[in-house]
Order: C-alpha cells, then sequence, then structure tokens
C-alpha cells in the first residue's frame, strides 16, 4: 500500500482529474518506476465492468485505475501498466518490445530542434537558397511502415518535413521544402540520416490570411479591399438561460440524459446516452467516440508518398485539443467542460474549455397545413450541440455530437486548417495534385474516421440488421411494376457483419433489440444511415491498406469485448498492420442478440482545390442515429409551438 486518492469521484466513469493523473505519477514515482529515460505516453481511465457501472449508485464506493503506457528509452522497451488510484498501488507491469506508443508533443518539438542543428540538413538547406535556420518549420511525421526496417523492434523512429516561414508570422506552410527528409530516432533523439532526392526550388511568396495580411500585395492571396464591410452583428441571446442542466458530468437536455467524459487519446466521448419516454429513461448508447483516424495521401513522390498517420493511435486527439472561445468557435449560451492530460513526465496538463455545449435553432422539426381548413401547426426544431476541435500538425478537425428532440442523434466532423502541400519547378504540373498558389501544389488525400457505437437500445441484447429497398419481380403480384418492399437481412456473426455502403438501395443498418416490443408488435430500434462516404484508393496488399485494415469496409459489428477500443488496434505506430478490426472479427463470434458493438467507417475524398488555399474552409461528413419503431409515436408531438410563431388562418 503506498500513496492512494480520497478525493470523492461523483460516477465510475467520469474522466481522471488532474489530481488523479498527478496521483498516478507519484505511485509510479514511489515504486522507482519513473526513472529520467522513463516518459510517460498516455495515461487512461481504467473502466469499470458494463454490470458495475449500470448497478452503480450515487454515493458508492468507486475503485478507479489507470492505465498508464510508458517507453523506457534506454532498453526500447514499452511499458503498460496499471495503478490503482484507490489501494494506491502499481497493480500491474508488462513489457514489450513488440510495439510503439504514441508520439508525444515533447518528442516532436526535440525532433525539430535536432533536425535544425544537423550538418547534413543545414547544406541541404543552404543549397535551396536558405541560410537562416531558425525560421524553417519542421514537421515530423510518422514512419509508418513500408518494410522490415520499420518494424517495432527494431528502433522507434520518425520522419520529419521542412518548410521555411518569411519571418515568425508567415504562414509555416506557404514554402514547402521538396525532397527532404529527415530520419530521428525517439529512443536516442538524434537524427540518423537525411535524405535529399534533389533540390526543387522553395516557392517565393507568402500565404497568411490574417486582417492584416491580407492587405499586403507581397501576399498570395491578396485582397486589396480588406475584411468585407456588409456582414451585420449576429446575437444568439437565451433571456431565460439554456434549457439544459449539469450536474458534474452529466447532462440531461429536453427528454435526453447522458455523460460527457474525454481520454488523452479520444477526446470527447459521450456514455450512457439515454431518453425519457412514457416515464421511463430507455438507454440508447453505452459508450460513443471516435476510435480512429487515417489520412493516406495519393502522391507517389519521396517526400508524399509516407504521408499515412493515424492521428489517434500515432498522436492522440486529446493532447491536440483546443481551448476553445466564446463568440470564435461556439455561438451562444455556452456550458464549457475542461479536459486533462498528461505530459511525458505524468504531469497533468488542464485543457481549459477543451469541449463547448450549447443549443441551436435547426429549422422546423414538423408542420402541416390543413388546405381546406386552414389551420396550421409548425415546431421549430431545437439541438443539443456537444463538440471539441484539435489540431493536429496542419489540419484542425471539429468533432460535433447532435441530440434532437425527435430522438435523432448525429455525428459530425468539420475539416478546416491548411492543406499539407508540395512545391513543383516552375511550368511543371503535378501529376496527383492541384495547383494552389506559384510552385505550391496540394496532393490528393483522403480521410478516414471510425467511430466506435457500444449499443444499449433499451438494454444489452442487440442483433443488427442489412435493410435494403429492393424491387418486387414483374408478375402478377407486381402488375404495374411500381412495387418495391424495404428487405432485412441478419447479420448474425462477425464474418456476415462486414459491410459496405450501397446508397442506390437506400442501404441502412437497424440495430434492434428483439427482447422489447412497440405497441405494433414490432423490436424497438435505432438504424444507423450512412452521410457522404468513399471507398479506399489503394492497390490490394499495400502497406497502408494493411495497416488501416478497418478502411476496407464501411460496416463492422463485433461481439462485445472491454480491450477493444480501436479500429486500427491499440498500437498502431509501425505496426506493420493486420490489428484492429480484422483481428478482433477473426473468431467469427455471434451477433444475435447480445452485447454488440457497431463501428462505422466513413471517409472524405480531398481533391484539393485552389479555392481550399491558403486556409480551407470547412468540410462536413459524418452520419446519423435515428429511431426506427423504438417509440410508439412521434416523440416530438410535445415541443411547444413557437413564442414568435402567429397563424391567423389566411
Amino acid at each position: 500500500m503506498g500513496l492512494r486518492i480520497t478525493a470523492a469521484v461523483e460516477h465510475p466513469l467520469a474522466p481522471l482529474s488532474a489530481e488523479e493523473i498527478e496521483a498516478a505519477a507519484a505511485i509510479l514515482n514511489a515504486e522507482d518506476r519513473l526513472g529520467p529515460g522513463v516518459r510517460v505516453h498516455s495515461m487512461t481511465l481504467k473502466e469499470p465492468a458494463k454490470e458495475i457501472v449500470l448497478s452503480h449508485e450515487a454515493g458508492g464506493s468507486i475503485d478507479r485505475e489507470v492505465v498508464v503506457v510508458l517507453r523506457e528509452r534506454a532498453r526500447r522497451t514499452t511499458v503498460e501498466a496499471v495503478v490503482s488510484l484507490t489501494s494506491g498501488e502499481l497493480r500491474s507491469w508488462r513489457e514489450r518490445t513488440d510495439v510503439q506508443p504514441p508520439i508525444t508533443i515533447d518528442e516532436l518539438m526535440a525532433c525539430e530542434r535536432a533536425v535544425k542543428a544537423d550538418p547534413d540538413w543545414q547544406e541541404a538547406i543552404r543549397a535551396r537558397g536558405v541560410t537562416d535556420f531558425e525560421l524553417a518549420m519542421v514537421d515530423p511525421w510518422p514512419t509508418g511502415y513500408n518494410g522490415p526496417d520499420d518494424e517495432p523492434g527494431r528502433g522507434r523512429t520518425i520522419r520529419a518535413l521542412t518548410w521555411v516561414r518569411r519571418d515568425a508570422a508567415d504562414n509555416g506552410y506557404a514554402r514547402p521544402v521538396e525532397n527532404l527528409v529527415a530520419l530521428f530516432d525517439l529512443d536516442e533523439m538524434k537524427v540518423l540520416e537525411v535524405a535529399d532526392y534533389g533540390a526543387v526550388p522553395v516557392p517565393p511568396r507568402s500565404a497568411n490570411y490574417s486582417v492584416e495580411a491580407l492587405a499586403d500585395s507581397n501576399n498570395v492571396p491578396h485582397v486589396p479591399g480588406g475584411p468585407r464591410t456588409d456582414l451585420r452583428q449576429l446575437e444568439i441571446v437565451q433571456a431565460d438561460g439554456p434549457s439544459f442542466n449539469v450536474d458534474g458530468h452529466e447532462v440531461e437536455w429536453q427528454r435526453w440524459r447522458f455523460r460527457i467524459g474525454f481520454t488523452q487519446r479520444e477526446g470527447l466521448v459521450l456514455q450512457l446516452v439515454r431518453y425519457l419516454d412514457q416515464g421511463r429513461w430507455r438507454p440508447v448508447l453505452y459508450r460513443a467516440s471516435l476510435s480512429e483516424m487515417f489520412i493516406p495521401y495519393g502522391d507517389p513522390h519521396p517526400t508524399q508518398y509516407r504521408k499515412n498517420v493515424f492521428d489517434m493511435g500515432e498522436f492522440g486527439l486529446g493532447i491536440w485539443t483546443n481551448s476553445l472561445e466564446l463568440g470564435c468557435d461556439c455561438l451562444g449560451e455556452i456550458r464549457y467542460f475542461d479536459g486533462v492530460v498528461a505530459d511525458d513526465r505524468g504531469k497533468a496538463v488542464p485543457i481549459k474549455n477543451a469541449i463547448c455545449m450549447h443549443e441551436e435553432d435547426a429549422g422546423i422539426l414538423w408542420k402541416h397545413l390543413d388546405f381546406r381548413s386552414g389551420l396550421v401547426e409548425v415546431r421549430r426544431s431545437r439541438r443539443l450541440v456537444v463538440s471539441s476541435i484539435a489540431t493536429v500538425g496542419n489540419y484542425e478537425y471539429g468533432f460535433y455530437w447532435y441530440l434532437y428532440q425527435d430522438g435523432s442523434i448525429e455525428y459530425e466532423i468539420k475539416l478546416t486548417g491548411v492543406i499539407s502541400n508540395g512545391a513543383i519547378a516552375d511550368g511543371e504540373r503535378p501529376s496527383h495534385g492541384t495547383l494552389v498558389a506559384p510552385n505550391v501544389y496540394g496532393p490528393n488525400h483522403q480521410h478516414f474516421f471510425n467511430v466506435r457505437l457500444d449499443m444499449m437500445v433499451d438494454g444489452l441484447s442487440n442483433s443488427v440488421y442489412e435493410v435494403n429497398s429492393e424491387a418486387d419481380p414483374a408478375g402478377p403480384d407486381n402488375p404495374s411494376g411500381n412495387a418495391w418492399r424495404a428487405t432485412a437481412s441478419l447479420l448474425a456473426s462477425e464474418a456476415a457483419a462486414q459491410r459496405t455502403i450501397d446508397p442506390l438501395a437506400g442501404r441502412y443498418w437497424r440495430i434492434e433489440n428483439p427482447k422489447v416490443r412497440n405497441a405494433y408488435g414490432d423490436p424497438v430500434a435505432y438504424k444507423l444511415m450512412p452521410g457522404d462516404n468513399v471507398g479506399n484508393c489503394y492497390q490490394p496488399g499495400s502497406h497502408g491498406l494493411r495497416r488501416a485494415g478497418f478502411i476496407a469496409k464501411h460496416l463492422w459489428v463485433t461481439a462485445f469485448d472491454p480491450e477493444q477500443m480501436h479500429a486500427a488496434g491499440q498500437y498502431p505506430n509501425q505496426h506493420p498492420g493486420g490489428s484492429g478490426l480484422p483481428e478482433y472479427v477473426q473468431p467469427d463470434r455471434p451477433l444475435e442478440n447480445t452485447d454488440l458493438v457497431v463501428w462505422y467507417t466513413f471517409g472524405a475524398q480531398h481533391v484539393v482545390r485552389p479555392e481550399d488555399w491558403p486556409v480551407m474552409p470547412v468540410v462536413r461528413i459524418g452520419f446519423a442515429l435515428r429511431p426506427t419503431g423504438f417509440f410508439d409515436h412521434n416523440p416530438a408531438l410535445d415541443v411547444p409551438p413557437p413564442a414568435a410563431c402567429h397563424h391567423d388562418g389566411t
């Protein structure tokens, strides 16, 4: 028994606090496990078993455990430790040489400093006409896996690319240095190699986008008139305050109740999502989170082809989460939630305003006009928005959960930021990208996301059906040739539950509880409605496709396993592939009437436009969960009419 934390915790799923993170580090220090050569890569709450969480009563005792991932650099060893905050002891210690943990911010900054000091890199930069090395911007990218030299057991490495600023306030991505790649060892913290594939002139122009910069004639683009002057002020005011109530991390809004979580790897998490119907809190989701992101580039050139990054598994979203600002990132009557992550020494790093929650008008909820009587009834929809934004290098990603009054849930990701680009010589045209400025091009690339939906539709006994719209064959039962029906097929096992979208068939997937029936005798259900989506562009057998096997299908369903949390596996960094969902489904477990997890993969195809430069307008992508027989009638019938809505029947 050693140090322990005694502060009260509101709930078994409450996010780790700063006090808990530093208590976990103190326990490891007391065990002499955090020496000078050891770095902390993540601290995550070890969530209790479902039966413990679902039976927990307010004020009851809670056993708090923390999973800590460490790296012992001298021994090139990754460690998985479990620390009990309740008993103040180290409960397990597992050493591994076959995996690489995520890359920390401190490692990225150390790599940049070392590369700038390297004589071979300096020589290559001078050959391109750059002499002020401090104006260089070095972006380390994960090594990935392209063969045996990248095996996790052979070394923990990262590859660094270079851009050059004109001054400290310059857009760092305006002037890429093409064909220059530095290989850096993250255990020994030294440059191993500088590869120069031939100098391409550094693009000449700046591309700043601040109000002041746009008036500069040396800038691309140049807006001589400055900012628009015809945009009038818009204010969102809720004179009586917002309609939600917050107790710690639990939220109630309209008929919804849920918890907000936050982890170092996933960032924003929703937990225990329920809807109040006829006096009963009916569960829909046990846990919902983004499980992985994968961004592969489709350009074969030396500086570009290794750009295929798992932003969550190789970095972690929590550590890159923004502190949000009222009037900029969020608008209206806002309730913020802070986040906390651990740095590489186990010190707590608070992120103020990491999560934003507010209400929005969402247009018409329902309406009908009786054209004979002139009577009209209309209701406006309001939605609750829970969001966070993360900056991962050049890109910003906004993550938005929307809860609606009719029982629907939507998830949307907003992509913005600055494209990761390349330089091209005068007179050349990029074969795998688009020119966006003189000598600057944006390579073709894709953004894939996978959301893990731990379903609990009116309980833990769920099944998944695929529903397709199919025309009836011509014949006596279809004499006019117009008949069609929605045909549902049970996805009975993990092998069967690997599916792709088919918008021409109106394909969706229904998650139902066969043990609970609605008023019409049908199983209660929610359906997953795909939004915009794409397939991957990899050749079969490619390293990237093996590493990101989850992108091969849009829908996966697995039997619940608390250890299976990430679509590309726990440690995608330098992993050769096969981990994650392709491995999870190997047992081909039965899925009917059981505790199951739905994984949905969706992707955005980014053929870069000149309009995406120098900063990219938001692109939206996502999906929806909608009740289908979950309720006996429209659950939003009781929404009152808008106070400002007046109809006189004419």
